[in-house]
């Protein structure tokens, strides 16, 4: 999707929805939002709905308030408040709905309020408030250098036993995932307002463009190598 198209699409989901008296605020997340890095034409479309009280399933449930509605291919109930819908022309969107004291179950970093009628800012101030001090608290770097090292050994020893697939997931996902928080933490990055701090792959190489290029290069070895290399 061109930023055209992108643009028309978020303006259409905030008229359709403005009309609504039970809608009560609409939340861009994500490149949706417009912080940090703009939308390209791999983004997907990013937000949260806020109804009134006993409004949200009718919206997960009949989903022709959506822009193009008539062109969804797929649409699936992700969690208790979460779909994913996919369009014919593979454009995919990301929705939670919500009442407005639902939202503290949410978890957010880049966002914007696109529609207000019941306090949605404030109250996501509080979400995002929340969600920094329990990333913050959610671990310490012992255990994170712990849990590198133990998922190098074990899918390094999988890998070799001839557990092929289990191996590299162990070594290119939570290995290197634990790998990636511990250099944001302790690393200046070369952009800064690249990165992300609930997901740690997410555009790492913006934000650190050499350490990219090892990973890459260790990805052209054998798992026991690679390991060695991260």
């Amino acid at each position: 999707m061109n930023p055209s198209a992108y643009a028309r699409f978020t303006s259409t989901l905030l008229g359709n929805l403005s009309v609504r008296s039970d809608v009560l605020g609409l939340v861009a997340l994500g490149s949706t939002s417009g912080e940090g890095a703009p939308p390209d034409q791999w983004s997907d479309h990013d937000f949260f709905v806020v109804t009134a009280p006993g409004a949200q399933e009718a919206f997960r449930a009949d989903l022709s308030w959506l822009p193009d509605a008539d062109r969804i291919a797929l649409s699936f109930r992700e969690t208790a408040h979460g779909l994913k819908v996919v369009y014919r022309g593979g454009h995919l969107v990301e929705l939670a709905v919500f009442d407005a004291e639902e939202l503290f179950l949410a978890r957010v970093n880049r966002w914007r309020v696109l529609l207000d009628r019941a306090d949605v800012e404030a109250r996501m101030r509080q979400v995002r408030e929340r969600t920094a001090a329990e990333t913050a608290r959610r671990d310490d770097d012992v255990w994170r250098a712990g849990q590198l090292l133990g998922g190098l050994l074990v899918g390094t020893g999988r890998f070799r036993r001839g557990e092929r697939a289990s191996g590299q997931r162990l070594v290119w996902c939570n290995a290197l995932e634990h790998l990636l928080v511990l250099v944001a933490r302790h690393v200046l990055a070369e952009r800064p307002e690249a990165r992300d701090d609930l997901d740690a792959f997410r555009r790492l190489e913006s934000a650190y463009p050499a350490l990219a290029r090892e990973i890459e290069r260790a990805r052209g070895l054998d798992l026991p190598e690679a390991a060695a290399a991260l």
